[in-house]
């Protein structure tokens, strides 16, 4: 059995759960040529995740996050995940990344975007989306920048699923204050929990307009059917899509082998 954590959480929807264990064994195969003893399967819950006495603790011995063991066992705790000791593979948000995870995790590389409208290579942008026939629908833009229907989405109830999340909150932010204006725009805002979430809260009326990244979108239009009474009116600039890291123990060979192993599945 092997000392190793690995999980791929960030896309990992009911319906998406055998293209993602797909996608880990092609992974994990690559990097068991190599000899990396990568775990047969990927953490789902708090259950699958090894227990660290005492909590995880940083460089200088500060607890950080909490022993896996005393979280509710059929959830999964992002932040002890991807700041697990053990943490040989996971994707994760710059949002996050920026807000101080970077500092206890090595980048191991980017996920493509190629596919998914709104993307381009490592980039992605964030669809807005508001309730069908409230907007007219908008398609991304070819170079990549930011559209923001500033008249269209004043007034409204904004929800994302984050307040960490840089597609739900972040870039929307950022994009609004390159236009002069922020988050007071909306009369409202709340957490949703997840971008597919917010989409249901759209669609049943419980809000009014969110940022949902691009593949996320893409994910909620092939199994979401609330997705079918939501549209897209605009788009937050392109920017870095969710990397892959491991643990900032991880040794520089073990490292090497993962972005080789990256680069061919």
């Amino acid at each position: 059995m092997s000392d190793f954590v690995a999980a791929l959480p960030m896309y990992d929807w009911p319906e998406m759960r055998s293209e993602v264990d797909a996608q880990w064994a092609r992974l994990r195969d690559a990097l068991r040529q190599n000899g990396i003893d990568a775990p047969e399967t990927i953490a789902r819950v708090n259950a699958d995740l090894r227990p660290v006495e005492g909590g995880i603790r940083d460089t200088a011995g500060k607890v950080i996050a909490p022993d896996p063991a005393t979280l509710p066992p059929d959830e999964l705790d992002f932040h002890g995940l991807w700041l697990h000791p053990a943490l040989l593979f996971a994707q994760t948000c710059w949002g996050p990344m920026e807000l101080g995870l970077s500092t206890h995790v090595q980048l191991i590389g980017q996920p493509r975007y190629d596919a998914f409208e709104g993307g381009q290579g490592e980039l992605y942008s964030s669809a807005l989306v508001m309730r069908a026939g409230e907007a007219p629908s908008v398609g991304s833009p070819s170079d990549g920048s930011p559209v923001i229907p500033l008249d269209i989405l004043r007034g409204k109830h904004f929800t994302f699923n984050s307040l960490d999340s840089m597609s739900g909150i972040i870039a929307l932010t950022r994009d609004l204050e390159a236009l002069g204006e922020s988050l007071d725009i909306f009369s409202e805002r709340s957490e949703s929990g997840g971008h597919r979430a917010s989409i249901v809260a759209i669609a049943e009326g419980r809000a009014d307009v969110a940022a949902i990244d691009c593949k996320s979108w893409a994910l909620a239009q092939r199994f979401e059917p609330a997705a079918q009474a939501v549209k897209v009116v605009g788009w937050t600039g392109r920017r870095k899509g969710l990397p892959f890291i491991a643990a900032r123990s991880t040794p520089e060979k073990i490292v090497a082998a993962l972005r080789e192993a990256l680069a061919v599945v």
